[in-house]
């Protein structure tokens, strides 16, 4: 393997990605106590929510109460989705740390998952960027599709470039590039980041893994020997997309700190908080979930 990072960095995604595509709600103060318990594991990273309406992702309606009834740790940053200037306000009002905005590299993911094209998209992520950026927050702009589309087929990086151009230009300060239906395979990823790398520094980007197809770990190597050090992952491998038929969960965070810590890098994350995390939301969701350190632990037990 080529030179590894000292140092590598985890946004927990789980309780906004992973608990957004589950059918069993999951009540508010559970919710809390999954963020806090994450917050303890070490993790400096978490997306707590997303604020849209709640007809589109019911099972993230109580994303302002679950705001306001965390825990905040000093150094930790919070985050949530926004899609737009009314999910903004919300968000302001609940005093994160970090914005995230959404769209996707393919025409159609985009009009079923926003009900805008790209172009009409661009506007309106821009607007919501400048204000967060003037309430000095964190931006993050997700990408969805980057690799595959689940209604066109494989992405070409020539999609992916001018979308990243349009978030950056509008003053993200990140972009997490979505494998989103978990279908790329590493020569995506090198064929991807090689164009990017050319553009952009690596501390800008962070990569999303979905292991629909086992390849997240496989991807997530290919990233780290290109230089990649920020990555997306989700407590118990919780997770999918409700616009992206068969997706499977985000890698999970507790597989990722498994590898990490084998290869000698530095994450500063509890091991076993992070099952005991994972333990508890898999006991509210009544399933197992399919993160594999958490298996391999239960059955020990």
């Amino acid at each position: 393997m080529q030179n590894l990072p000292d140092k590598i960095y985890l946004k927990d995604v789980g309780p906004r990605d992973g608990l957004q595509n589950e059918e069993t709600w999951i009540e508010t103060e559970d919710k809390v106590t999954m963020i806090d318990k994450l917050a303890q594991s070490g993790l400096k990273e978490i997306e707590i929510s997303s604020f849209v309406h709640p007809k589109w992702i019911p099972a993230l309606s109580d994303a302002r109460e679950v705001a306001r009834q965390i825990q905040r740790y000093p150094d930790v940053n919070y985050s949530a989705l926004v899609p737009n200037q009314k999910g903004l306000e919300h968000a302001l009002e609940a005093d994160l740390d970090g914005i995230s905005v959404f769209m996707s590299a393919s025409e159609t993911h985009n009009q079923k998952n926003i009900n805008k094209t790209i172009d009409e998209t661009y506007p309106v992520l821009r607007d919501v960027i400048e204000v967060a950026k003037q309430e000095n927050k964190v931006v993050t702009g997700y990408v969805s599709t980057v690799f595959d589309c689940p209604f066109e087929g494989r992405t070409k990086p020539e999609q992916v470039i001018p979308v990243c151009e349009q978030l950056l230009e509008s003053g993200a300060d990140y972009l997490s590039l979505g494998d989103t239906i978990g279908s790329a395979v590493p020569s995506q990823v090198e064929a991807l980041l090689d164009e990017l790398l050319k553009r952009y520094p690596e501390e800008k980007l962070i990569m999303h893994f979905h292991d629909t197809r086992g390849m997240a770990m496989a991807n997530l190597l290919t990233s780290l020997n290109y230089g990649i050090t920020h990555f997306d992952s989700s407590v118990g491998g919780l997770g999918g997309c409700p616009y992206a038929p068969g997706a499977a969960g985000n890698v999970a965070t507790e597989d990722v700190l498994y590898l990490f810590h084998g290869l000698g890098i530095e994450t500063g994350i509890s091991m076993d908080h992070l099952l005991d995390t994972a333990e508890f939301i898999q006991s509210k969701l009544g399933k197992r979930l399919p993160s594999k350190s958490l298996t391999h632990q239960l059955s020990r037990n």
